[in-house]
């Protein structure tokens, strides 16, 4: 589809919703995974000021009850198998008109049973309406809403989040003027288009007249889609770089021999000649790198990483690999995305970039946590953010609201931060996690659980304290390829049976020990190292409500989720604890 045809298409949506009585500043829901019609509904939406609420997919039917009703959704855009999802709660959900399906039921419009008033209408079907009756363009102002975006939180109901199209605009304007992208490159977008994240994405490739390919929907094949599209672009997450960085080491060590050494020998040269700035001789990917690039289509020149933090061990390990134009961003969906960005060509990994020029960034002293503008070698403190990709605030809430913007309209991230030369932030640690061991030492949970998955043997770490005791404890989710290898190795007969793995005392000392020495090197203070660990051989899921749909772990589900296993963990401490004493006596 060209930029012309998804243009006709978003003219001929927009018309379609005004001629069935859609009013000016009407909500629209997008309840379907990423897709084309996502866009063209949302551009619609913009062209003829409505306000788009993404559904997520995975936020499950008491959530989008939730957000249908609290932003009080006229229309709604899905799927079938989200129309079944739908027609489940439709008595209450009292707003909803219009019901817009997505594929499937190409050449059907039907009434609802019963006295709904709602009407059912296909994509296919609305889009001939709009053409046979194009409406002008109702253009939004910039401090109108452009969209509410709800985030899941790891508590409470989901809050959402006001963003106009001046946030919009000035988020991805300022990302534009440091990003080298044109229209013969291409975008893979399988990252959920409901999330901040990948909205910033399209809106991006759309100002640089990008391609933009869908994934077919099952992140399990997404391999196949990248080599079926060949994209220039991949943006991606830390969980998915650390699962590649793992699976080519893991293949490298199992190659042993010749073509182990040779990808130690390419790997150094390349890793010296980019440290001191120097571009690496192309041999080395002719020989080593060209097949590792395979995996992701062979054309991927501009590779980001976002949503949460990555190890400077895996930036470079992306960078000798893949080669091109690697970074890490951050953002926040109360910022339209973007506040920093890596620079192309800088050398330095292991902070998150400039500041967006769209906005302006302060640091903040947290005393309770020791961190000042004073403090050698770098100031340190709350990152604070203000300017006009900043939002509005949260729909209908004016309390949390006013939790995290000051009178002064800085934006309070939760994070903490530090200046490193050149104007580069770094984050450094997490308030809002943070909680007290029973001897009084602060713990950010979020930090040490970053660490930990730096191990071989760990897909998703928990980490657990509190007030009432002395030491941490973790809930790991392991790694199972990797994990059954070792236990091979090893002459385990069990080896090939994840669960009875997970509960032999051999394999958790042997995971423990690994996560020590990963705390060893990351340089953890002694009572941030877990005393105890429990090995799980399911990963952390949506569907078990472990995890937010942006992919951090509910703290308070996770706690009542695995109080047994952290109970047990303590008593094995407690029992340790006098068995130490007896043998002091």
């Amino acid at each position: 589809m060209t930029y012309a045809e998804a243009g006709a298409e978003r003219s001929a949506i927009g018309s379609g919703l005004v001629l069935h009585g859609i009013p000016k500043g009407a909500s629209i829901g997008l309840y379907l995974i990423n897709r084309a019609e996502w866009m063209v509904a949302e551009h619609a939406c913009s062209s003829y000021s409505y306000v788009s609420v993404p559904l997520y997919d995975t936020l499950g039917p008491d959530a989008v009850k939730y957000i249908i009703n609290h932003a009080e959704i006229v229309a709604i855009f899905c799927t079938p198998d989200k129309l079944q999802t739908l027609l489940t709660c439709l008595p209450e959900l009292p707003s909803v008109r219009l019901i817009v399906v997505v594929g499937g039921l190409e050449n059907s419009s039907f009434a609802l049973p019963g006295n709904s008033g709602v009407e059912t209408v296909s994509y296919s079907i609305l889009k001939t309406q709009g053409q046979s009756d194009v409406r002008p363009f109702i253009p939004p102002l910039p401090e109108d809403v452009a969209t509410i975006c709800y985030t899941s939180g790891t508590t409470g109901t989901p809050k959402g989040a006001l963003l106009t199209h001046r946030n919009l605009i000035a988020s991805t304007g300022g990302s534009s003027t440091f990003t080298d992208l044109t229209s013969s490159d291409v975008h893979i977008s399988y990252l959920p288009l409901a999330h901040i994240y990948e909205r910033a994405n399209v809106i991006l490739m759309t100002h640089f007249g990008t391609g933009i390919g869908f994934y077919q929907g099952d992140i399990l094949k997404l391999m196949d889609d990248m080599e079926a599209l060949k994209p220039t672009i991949f943006v991606s997450v830390p969980r998915l770089y650390n699962r590649i960085y793992d699976r080519i080491l893991s293949t490298v060590r199992a190659s042993g021999g010749l073509r182990e050494r040779l990808f130690n020998v390419a790997y150094n040269a390349k890793k010296k000649a980019l440290d001191r700035g120097k571009t690496p001789s192309p041999v080395w990917d002719r020989l080593v790198f060209n097949k590792i690039k395979a995996r992701l289509g062979g054309r991927v020149r501009v590779i980001v990483s976002g949503a949460s933090p990555i190890s400077p061990e895996v930036i470079d390990f992306l960078k000798i690999c893949f080669g091109g134009n690697v970074s890490e961003g951050y953002g926040m969906t109360e910022t339209a995305c973007v506040i920093t960005s890596c620079r192309e060509g800088d050398p330095l990994s292991g902070h998150v970039g400039a500041p967006n020029p769209a906005c302006e960034i302060k640091l903040q002293d947290v005393p309770d946590m020791n961190y000042t503008s004073d403090d050698k070698p770098y100031p340190r403190g709350e990152i604070c953010v203000r300017g006009p990709l900043v939002f509005k605030g949260y729909y209908k809430d004016e309390v949390q609201t006013r939790e995290i913007l000051d009178e002064d309209g800085w934006l309070h991230t939760g994070d903490i931060g530090l200046w490193l030369p050149g104007g580069r932030l770094k984050i450094i640690d997490r308030k809002k996690n943070i909680f007290k061991l029973a001897q009084g030492e602060y713990i950010a949970p979020e930090k040490i659980e970053n660490v930990y998955q730096r191990s071989k043997f760990v897909s998703q770490c928990f980490i657990h304290g509190d007030s009432f005791n002395y030491a941490l404890v973790a809930i790991v989710s392991v790694d199972p390829e990797t994990l059954s290898a070792w236990a091979k190795s090893k002459g385990i007969k069990h080896a090939d049976n994840l669960e009875s793995l997970c509960k032999d005392p051999v394999v958790k000392a042997a995971v423990l020990a690994d996560m020590d020495a990963v705390g060893t090197e990351a340089k953890l203070r002694g009572f941030e190292f877990a005393k105890a660990i429990t090995l799980v051989h399911e990963p952390f899921s949506l569907e078990s409500g472990l995890l937010t749909p942006t992919m951090k772990i509910k703290r308070p589900q996770a706690k009542a989720y695995f109080a047994k296993a952290i109970e047990d963990m303590y008593a094995q401490i407690a029992a340790q604890g006098e068995s130490n004493a007896l043998k002091g006596l």
